[in-house]
């Protein structure tokens, strides 16, 4: 069993999307994409214990807050008569009514899931609602050929529909699951229940997670769901309260407390009957077993001693491990479940990253997760891999990732984390041509942001991150790559001919190119001669540099020159920039940094700039990136 597809409007920050999941994957996208709300979605549909909140989804839960009818103001007889008499109207005043009709609509959250792969419980139960899935085309069979559901890639399949809807007249809001074909075939629509939905088995671990239930037996913790699977009903509560109710607390005279409470007694017999009331006490609790529920915790051991403390008192990463465990265990008696995961890495080691990764894919019939961890990311093969992206109208979108002819399969492995991973988790990507590119101008960029906050933005203010090309001839082709994937994609580099730059601004959002046949030639013909003396004086210099230039700081550029080649990819010159002023920054890079802060910014389609031929836009600009995941 797997979830094979989900489909989502009006839910939150999505206003529609269709997406399809691998058997077991990881999605991964800049934060605010929606990867959340996807699990959320997905909770909704299938979650035994979801709707049981009261109610099941609140105002924000609707795509910007919409969950009321658009008022139609002024204009409401109007376009009432215009809708009566469509078809006498002009086609632009009937699509006005139409448009009228579509603001009045009550809106209403739909997410339907397609759960494919059926095992024979499932098949018995859901007999009526069975339809077929597709793999090979990823999509229902609708065929009227009977015999072509025998196909290997043909996988039973049920349709299951949340839909989530304000009530004028109670007030509230009302969410309920129902079988997707039963809301098409019939007018009295079928639930889809919570012993459904337990048989589908969907198990969510949230990125927020303190465990502070977890081993406690309040209902619906994870050991109360344990116990409850395994069919275990602890017959304690008689014998705990009626032990706890013999205890007596400050029973001792010597506390003074039971002198108190005595005098108390005889001050309200003066005034009430006995039976209203006699001799007050201290006790332990309520004692109920609700709050027995909540009050009970295990304790855990820490380090070689027999100290205990609650379990929710250890470390994070260690509750993070704890809940984990019990997920698993749950998977276990289960063994058919669907698994979704927010980043497993939180408070974990790299190597405690992938065995989680390794161990809940072994447990899961089909294992979710989401990570910005490179650690996590690389276990999963590129088909595995779920690249998000989502526009400024709500429209969420997955993307494959398709390797250019010139990134081999064995290359995109080696340099995952070097070079592809910060890429895939961001959204806009600026390309270096080289590693000194790559390492000085986000430091130039930040230097130039800690200078003067109001005319610059560092990378990271911008959401840009950067990733070192290796040369300008790979630049065309890694752009190709992450533009793709719905990413935004700059460039840096070196000065280029005609035709390559023609080559290289049809690939990219935006090229930098700078004049120069080298970054080290920028920096060292375009800034002042006190930056480069100074900064003679405060490196220490390598020994064969040393003997060349007893005394760097009457040859500045040429020593540096030098000491920037001995240096390039270990950041010498951005050990340089790091030291300047605002204006012993060159110019260029000073213009560069305001022109790609004001098209990351803005967003503007016309956002037009130049600055002598040094930065030209390419491809359009950068849409504006002011939507939320939890509208």
């Amino acid at each position: 069993m797997y979830l094979a597809r989900l489909k989502i409007d009006s839910f939150r920050g999505i206003k529609n999307a269709e997406v399809l999941f691998p058997r077991h994957g990881v999605l991964i996208g800049d934060n605010n994409t929606g990867k959340t709300t996807i699990f959320e979605a997905i909770d909704l549909v299938l979650g035994p214990d979801r709707l049981r909140r009261q109610p099941p989804v609140d105002e924000h839960d609707f795509y910007q807050g919409r969950y009321v009818s658009a008022p139609m103001g002024d204009n409401a007889e109007e376009g009432a008569e215009a809708t009566a008499s469509d078809n006498e109207l002009p086609a632009k005043e009937s699509e006005k009514a139409k448009s009228i009709d579509a603001d009045t609509t009550p809106p209403a959250i739909e997410i339907e899931a397609t759960i494919a792969g059926l095992n024979d419980e499932q098949r018995a139960r859901f007999g009526d609602y069975i339809e077929f899935w597709d793999t090979s085309s990823d999509s229902l069979y609708d065929q009227p050929n009977p015999s072509g559901v025998d196909s290997e890639t043909i996988s039973d399949a049920i349709r299951v529909t949340f839909q989530g809807q304000y009530d004028p007249e109670e007030d509230d809001f009302q969410g309920n699951t129902y079988f997707a074909r039963s809301l098409a075939e019939s007018d009295t629509p079928v639930r889809f229940t919570k012993n459904d939905k337990q048989l589908c088995g969907f198990l969510y671990l949230r990125s927020i997670r303190t465990g502070s239930r977890a081993l406690s037996l309040e209902k619906g913790s994870l050991l109360d769901i344990i116990l409850r699977l395994k069919e275990v009903r602890p017959q304690m509560w008689e014998d705990t309260i009626n032990g706890l109710s013999e205890f007596s607390v400050a029973s001792d005279p010597s506390l003074g407390i039971s002198d108190i409470l005595g005098s108390i007694n005889a001050a309200l017999s003066k005034y009430v009957p006995k039976e209203w009331g006699i001799e007050p006490r201290l006790k332990v609790s309520n004692l109920t077993r609700d709050h027995l529920r909540k009050v009970i915790t295990a304790f855990i051991a820490t380090g070689k001693g027999d100290h205990v403390a609650p379990f929710y008192r250890q470390g994070t990463g260690t509750i993070n491990m704890l809940v984990l465990a019990m997920l698993t265990q749950i998977a276990e008696d289960r063994q058919n479940v669907i698994f979704a995961m927010e980043e497993p890495e939180t408070a974990i080691p790299p190597y405690a990253q992938k065995r989680i990764v390794h161990e809940v894919r072994k447990l899961a019939s089909q294992a979710l997760f989401t990570s910005h961890s490179p650690y996590v990311l690389e276990e999963f093969s590129i088909d595995e891999t779920v690249v998000l992206s989502r526009n400024s109208d709500g429209l969420l979108s997955r993307s494959e990732i398709v390797l250019p002819s010139s990134v081999k399969l064995k290359r995109y492995r080696q340099e995952f984390r070097t070079r592809f991973c910060e890429g895939l988790l961001s959204r806009r990507i600026l390309l270096a041509e080289g590693a000194t590119e790559a390492t000085a101008f986000p430091v130039a960029c930040r230097r130039l942001a800690e200078l003067n906050p109001d005319q610059y933005s560092s990378l990271e203010a911008l959401g840009v991150c950067t990733v070192d090309a290796g040369s300008d001839a790979n630049i065309a082709d890694l752009a190709k790559l992450y533009r793709g994937l719905g990413k935004h994609v700059f460039a840096i580099c070196d000065k280029q001919t005609d035709a390559q730059k023609s080559t290289l601004e049809s690939a990219l959002d935006g090229l930098l190119m700078h004049d120069e046949k080298g970054f080290e030639d920028l920096v060292l013909m375009n800034t002042s001669t006190s930056a480069l003396e100074r900064f003679c004086k405060l490196i220490e210099w390598p020994t064969h540099l040393n003997s060349k230039y007893p005394s760097p700081e009457d040859c500045p550029v040429e020593a540096l020159r030098d000491y920037f080649r001995w240096s390039k990819g270990a950041w010498g010159a951005a050990e340089f920039l790091a030291q300047c002023g605002e204006t012993e920054i060159p110019e260029w890079l000073r213009d560069a940094c305001v022109q790609l802060r004001d098209l990351c910014g803005a967003g503007t389609e016309d956002a037009a700039v130049s600055n002598g031929g040094g930065f030209s836009e390419a491809a359009g600009s950068v849409p504006s990136d002011d939507t939320n995941d939890t509208q």
